[in-house]
Protein backbone atom coordinates (compact mmCIF):
# COMPACT_ATOMS: atom_id res chain seq x y z
CA UNK A 1 0.00 0.00 0.00
CA UNK A 2 1.16 3.72 -0.92
CA UNK A 3 0.25 4.81 2.56
CA UNK A 4 2.42 2.45 4.62
CA UNK A 5 5.06 3.21 2.28
CA UNK A 6 4.72 7.13 3.12
CA UNK A 7 6.62 7.53 6.83
CA UNK A 8 6.68 10.41 8.30
CA UNK A 9 10.03 11.97 6.72
CA UNK A 10 8.11 11.98 3.48
CA UNK A 11 5.47 14.13 5.02
CA UNK A 12 7.85 16.51 6.17
CA UNK A 13 9.89 16.70 3.20
CA UNK A 14 6.56 17.18 1.10
CA UNK A 15 5.60 19.77 3.72
CA UNK A 16 8.96 21.68 3.38
CA UNK A 17 8.65 21.61 -0.68
CA UNK A 18 5.50 22.92 -0.28
CA UNK A 19 6.05 25.48 1.89
CA UNK A 20 9.11 26.60 -0.21
CA UNK A 21 6.80 26.72 -3.15
CA UNK A 22 4.53 29.35 -1.84
CA UNK A 23 7.36 31.50 -0.45
CA UNK A 24 9.02 31.53 -4.34
CA UNK A 25 5.08 32.07 -5.56
CA UNK A 26 4.94 34.96 -3.02
CA UNK A 27 8.23 36.43 -3.93
CA UNK A 28 7.24 35.98 -7.73
CA UNK A 29 4.49 38.50 -6.84
CA UNK A 30 6.31 40.65 -4.92
CA UNK A 31 8.95 41.02 -7.35
CA UNK A 32 6.65 41.69 -10.48
CA UNK A 33 4.66 43.92 -8.20
CA UNK A 34 7.77 46.41 -7.87
CA UNK A 35 9.53 46.01 -11.08
CA UNK A 36 5.66 47.12 -12.78
CA UNK A 37 5.52 49.41 -9.72
CA UNK A 38 8.67 51.27 -10.50
CA UNK A 39 8.04 54.79 -12.59
CA UNK A 40 11.66 55.38 -12.72
CA UNK A 41 12.32 52.09 -14.83
CA UNK A 42 12.03 51.82 -18.26
CA UNK A 43 9.53 49.67 -20.28
CA UNK A 44 12.63 47.81 -21.70
CA UNK A 45 14.29 47.62 -18.45
CA UNK A 46 11.02 45.85 -17.05
CA UNK A 47 10.66 43.59 -20.08
CA UNK A 48 14.55 42.47 -19.32
CA UNK A 49 13.37 41.86 -15.56
CA UNK A 50 10.44 40.02 -16.09
CA UNK A 51 12.54 38.27 -19.00
CA UNK A 52 14.86 37.46 -16.55
CA UNK A 53 12.47 36.41 -13.78
CA UNK A 54 10.38 34.25 -15.83
CA UNK A 55 13.23 32.49 -17.81
CA UNK A 56 15.62 31.63 -14.13
CA UNK A 57 12.91 32.02 -11.70
CA UNK A 58 14.96 31.75 -8.60
CA UNK A 59 18.00 33.66 -10.01
CA UNK A 60 16.20 36.23 -11.27
CA UNK A 61 14.25 36.79 -8.20
CA UNK A 62 17.33 36.51 -5.92
CA UNK A 63 19.45 38.98 -8.45
CA UNK A 64 16.28 41.16 -8.49
CA UNK A 65 16.02 41.37 -4.38
CA UNK A 66 19.96 41.87 -4.14
CA UNK A 67 20.12 44.77 -6.99
CA UNK A 68 16.88 46.57 -6.87
CA UNK A 69 15.96 45.46 -2.96
CA UNK A 70 17.17 48.69 -1.16
CA UNK A 71 14.08 50.58 -2.92
CA UNK A 72 11.63 47.58 -2.83
CA UNK A 73 10.12 49.54 0.78
CA UNK A 74 10.34 53.15 -0.52
CA UNK A 75 8.36 52.46 -3.52
CA UNK A 76 5.88 50.54 -1.80
CA UNK A 77 5.26 53.33 0.90
CA UNK A 78 5.15 55.54 -1.99
CA UNK A 79 2.38 53.84 -3.76
CA UNK A 80 0.82 53.55 -0.69
CA UNK A 81 0.74 57.01 0.11
CA UNK A 82 -0.59 57.53 -3.48
CA UNK A 83 -3.30 55.78 -2.63
CA UNK A 84 -4.05 56.96 0.09
CA UNK A 85 -4.43 60.44 -0.81
CA UNK A 86 -6.83 59.59 -3.68
CA UNK A 87 -9.23 58.14 -1.62
CA UNK A 88 -8.83 60.69 0.88
CA UNK A 89 -9.22 63.33 -2.08
CA UNK A 90 -12.37 60.87 -2.99
CA UNK A 91 -13.89 60.77 0.17
CA UNK A 92 -13.72 64.93 0.92
CA UNK A 93 -15.28 64.98 -2.30
CA UNK A 94 -18.24 62.68 -2.03
CA UNK A 95 -18.34 63.35 1.31
CA UNK A 96 -18.80 67.09 0.59
CA UNK A 97 -19.72 69.86 3.27
CA UNK A 98 -20.35 68.44 7.20
CA UNK A 99 -21.23 71.54 8.34
CA UNK A 100 -24.75 71.96 8.33
CA UNK A 101 -24.56 75.71 8.04
CA UNK A 102 -22.42 75.14 4.78
CA UNK A 103 -25.47 72.96 3.56
CA UNK A 104 -27.89 75.16 4.04
CA UNK A 105 -25.84 78.17 2.24
CA UNK A 106 -25.40 76.32 -0.63
CA UNK A 107 -28.77 75.05 -0.52
CA UNK A 108 -29.74 78.69 -0.43
CA UNK A 109 -27.94 79.97 -3.38
CA UNK A 110 -29.18 76.75 -5.29
CA UNK A 111 -32.56 78.22 -4.32
CA UNK A 112 -31.63 81.82 -5.43
CA UNK A 113 -30.61 80.80 -9.06
CA UNK A 114 -33.77 78.65 -9.67
CA UNK A 115 -31.87 75.25 -9.55
CA UNK A 116 -34.11 73.95 -6.94
CA UNK A 117 -37.67 74.65 -5.47
CA UNK A 118 -38.87 75.83 -2.17
CA UNK A 119 -39.89 72.30 -1.03
CA UNK A 120 -36.19 70.71 -2.51
CA UNK A 121 -34.59 73.50 -0.06
CA UNK A 122 -36.72 72.88 2.63
CA UNK A 123 -35.82 69.01 2.83
CA UNK A 124 -31.83 69.77 2.51
CA UNK A 125 -32.41 71.61 5.19
CA UNK A 126 -34.11 69.51 7.34
CA UNK A 127 -31.90 66.77 6.67
CA UNK A 128 -28.78 68.95 7.63
CA UNK A 129 -30.24 69.71 10.30
CA UNK A 130 -31.14 66.42 11.59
Amino acid sequence: MFLAEFGSGQVLLSMFWLFMFMIWFWLLIVVFGDIFRDHELSGGAKAAWSIFVIILPYLGIFVYLIARGHGMAARSQSAQAEQKAAFDSYVRETAGSANPADQIAKAKGLLDSGAITQEEFDTIKRNALN
